[in-house]
């Protein structure tokens, strides 16, 4: 019997499921396509999240059900709910503890683009409406959960502004095209950071029924963070050109990923800044140094950059 069901095996669902089995845990591994980390302690199960039946049979017995879902972006508000219900309705038969991996969509832009957890979650786009929505449900379904909320990712295998459009140039010797301003401070969250929090937080009982941020690194600048890479990786420095925001707006009119991107752009045209000093101080974790997280990029990169472009 599975102590924790993990759904999804992307960078956060295979850190985590990898975590829990190194320390001792056996863990079940759920995904449409059965893939998943390999270790004698986790299992592979290919199934449907939003199959409540099914899934509630999965995870029959477990203490905690992970949420690291990553549905397609262009289909979120298609394929969440349906998703997060079913997970709601398998915790609840189980009486397991309910663990969401988070996002910072659900407070919108904020004045000076300082958040805390104390920050509303005031977002009028889509996306946040969703993330709300989902965090809502969880609340008033009378399982106890906790939602983890992270920055952009850094790490191997990850999706976001570094691995989708400066990585790839840096792969190829070539200059970046970037959807933002380069020079603004932004917070990246490394999804080892990431998944520590997860499993720390689903078996502490102060963390029920709050949202919490993942301890991250200072924030820094695009431009900086670049820099950084090339500088440990021993390439030459980047050369980064900046798309005008109208572009991808425009270009949303047309084709659906460029829609939905240009609707979180708000994220990349002013501070984007993540305080994570409540977590750290109440549960003791500690970011990873950001060098430590390039590296293990750096070492995935051709895999990473193939994924993202």
């Amino acid at each position: 019997m599975a102590q924790h069901v993990v759904v999804g095996s992307g960078p956060i669902g295979s850190q985590v499921a990898s975590l829990l089995a190194d320390q001792g845990e056996s863990v079940r591994v759920v995904t449409r396509s059965g893939r998943g980390p390999e270790h004698p302690l986790i299992e592979r199960v290919a199934a449907d999240a939003a199959d409540a039946r099914r899934l509630t049979e999965l995870t029959a017995g477990a203490e905690v059900l992970y949420n690291c879902a990553n549905p397609k972006y262009t289909e979120w508000a298609k394929l969440w709910f349906p998703m997060n219900n079913a997970m709601l309705a398998a915790a609840t038969a189980a009486g397991a503890v309910y663990a969401i991996t988070g996002n910072l969509y659900g407070y919108g832009p904020q004045p000076g683009g300082r958040m805390t957890e104390s920050t509303p979650l005031a977002a009028t786009g889509r996306k946040g409406r969703i993330r709300n929505r989902m965090w809502q449900d969880a609340l008033t379904s009378g399982v106890r959960t906790v939602e983890v909320r992270g920055s952009d990712y850094v790490g191997a295998g990850t999706a976001g502004v570094f691995s989708a459009s400066l990585l790839p140039a840096i792969q190829k010797g070539r200059a970046a095209w970037t959807p933002a301003n380069v020079d603004l401070p932004h917070t990246f969250t490394y999804t080892g950071d990431m998944a520590r929090a997860l499993v720390t937080l689903a078996r502490d009982d102060r963390s029920y029924g709050k949202g919490w941020h993942v301890p991250s690194p200072a924030p820094v600048t695009i431009r900086q963070m670049a820099a950084r890479y090339c500088e440990l990786t021993g390439q030459p420095e980047l050369k980064i050109h900046v798309l005008p925001r109208f572009v991808m707006r425009t270009a949303g009119l047309v084709v659906p990923i460029a829609r939905e991107l240009a609707e979180m752009d708000y994220q990349f045209y002013a501070p984007f800044v993540m305080d994570s000093s409540l977590t750290e101080r109440t549960f003791g974790l500690t970011a990873t140094d950001l060098d430590v997280a390039l590296r293990e990029t750096a070492d995935a990169a051709e895999e990473t950059a193939a994924r993202t472009m």
